[in-house]
């Protein structure tokens, strides 16, 4: 079986997942095109050579919809040859792309893909698809569906984890993401974007906010008391959880994901292409894996998915050299590195999305990236990089440098 190797990784700023957010003018369509003209022009690739664009977008509607990824190809001047599709395992969409074109190169079915992600959070709202699983009230009563924040809060409040260890959990990504800025480790992967005139709009993650104290964040409203309270979702949650007398609410803005706009692309493919394209692999894709977990907390399926990959890999967590989760909400990593028993200084070590945000259908590309400019520049062999993913699931895949 052909192995599949990563050439290259690029990705855009996040910017704010509002209106005032530095890329909020710019669609996601043309947000994407950029980055696909960027892994393009980085290679120098004859984009003939690319036998599929595979994206993840979390919601493929609205301006999102119609295929973005065949859409942005064409957009980005890529050979009409080059299908596209998209792809939805909402917060690892990214990374499932990875997967899939991995998977096909490993099958020999494909020679050369770009998987990558985009989200286009300012101008398409998260939730605005209105699936059945949160909007039919028969399909939410059957799956005691209760929203991420709840879930987030359930798990600190079953770990014993207090609003003081998630805030400090959250100061530390801040303080990690400013020093990994300010030592230039992303610049050569972010690709500043621009406008219609080529002025560039946003060349750094503006969501970060590295001043962040324990005591500014302790500040701030718990943002998922009033829906578990009011609207009865603390209620719903421990239907499931009897044992459970009360959640405790610890969860707000500063310790969880932040609403960003952002896209990415890896180029994958086997060892031969790499020789057309004149291009050495920076890592192999050593293995992956995708399984369900309980639905209604519906964040605690990382653990089992990064034993599950492990496993396929013949690898135990020790011959892990860096771990890269998600950083959905503060107690998901937090109940990882407890299951995995990760320490703290091994695990989203420039940060995560709590400090930088999270895109969500590029966020798993992201990552990816992230963890293989980290292993290059500690001159380290393996990482797994791992999402929480909605409804109960989680994706993992384990990367090696070469």
């Amino acid at each position: 079986m052909p192995d599949a190797f990563i050439y290259d990784h690029v990705r855009s700023p996040r910017g704010r997942g509002r209106p005032n957010g530095s890329l909020h003018t710019v669609t996601p369509t043309e947000l994407m095109t950029q980055v696909l003209k960027g892994v393009r022009d980085r290679s120098q690739l004859d984009t003939a050579l690319v036998d599929d664009v595979i994206l993840g977008c979390v919601a493929p509607h609205e301006e999102q919809g119609a295929n973005i990824a065949r859409v942005s190809a064409i957009n980005a001047d890529y050979d009409q040859s080059v299908p596209g599709v998209q792809i939805n395992r909402f917060c690892a969409s990214g990374l499932e792309a990875v997967n899939m074109g991995a998977a096909k190169v490993m099958a020999g079915a494909s020679e050369l893909i770009v998987s990558g992600g985009v989200e286009s959070m300012s101008r398409v709202a998260m939730g605005s698809d209105r699936g059945a699983w949160a909007n039919d009230p028969r399909v939410a009563f059957h799956t005691y569906f209760t929203p991420q924040g709840i879930g987030a809060d359930m798990i600190a409040t079953q770990e014993g984890f207090t609003r003081t260890d998630v805030d400090t959990y959250a100061m530390e990504s801040q303080q990690l993401a400013g020093a990994a800025w300010k030592d230039g480790r992303f610049k050569n992967s972010v690709l500043p974007i621009k406008d219609q005139l080529g002025l560039t709009l946003l060349d750094h993650d503006e969501h970060m906010r590295p001043n962040t104290t324990v005591e500014s964040l302790a500040g701030l409203k718990a943002a998922f008391a009033g829906i578990g309270d009011k609207v009865g979702f603390d209620s719903i949650l421990i239907q499931r959880y009897p044992e459970v007398e009360a959640i405790n609410h610890v969860h707000h803005g500063g310790n969880s994901s932040g609403i960003v706009d952002g896209a990415a692309a890896v180029l994958i493919g086997n060892k031969d292409v790499g020789k057309a394209i004149g291009k050495k692999p920076r890592a192999r894709i050593r293995a992956f894996a995708s399984i369900g977990s309980e639905p209604s907390i519906m964040l605690t399926g990382p653990s089992f998915a990064a034993e599950k990959v492990l496993k396929k890999a013949g690898m135990k967590a020790s011959d892990i050299d860096l771990w890269e989760l998600n950083e959905a909400f503060a107690s998901v990593v937090m109940l990882f590195m407890r299951r995995m028993n990760v320490s703290r200084d091994r695990i989203n070590v420039n940060g995560g999305a709590i400090a930088m945000g999270h895109p969500l259908g590029a966020t798993g590309a992201i990552i990816t990236g992230t963890v293989l400019d980290e292993l290059e520049r500690r001159g380290l062999s393996t990482a797994l990089i791992v999402l929480c993913v909605g409804a109960g699931m989680g994706t993992a895949t384990i990367i090696e440098r070469i």
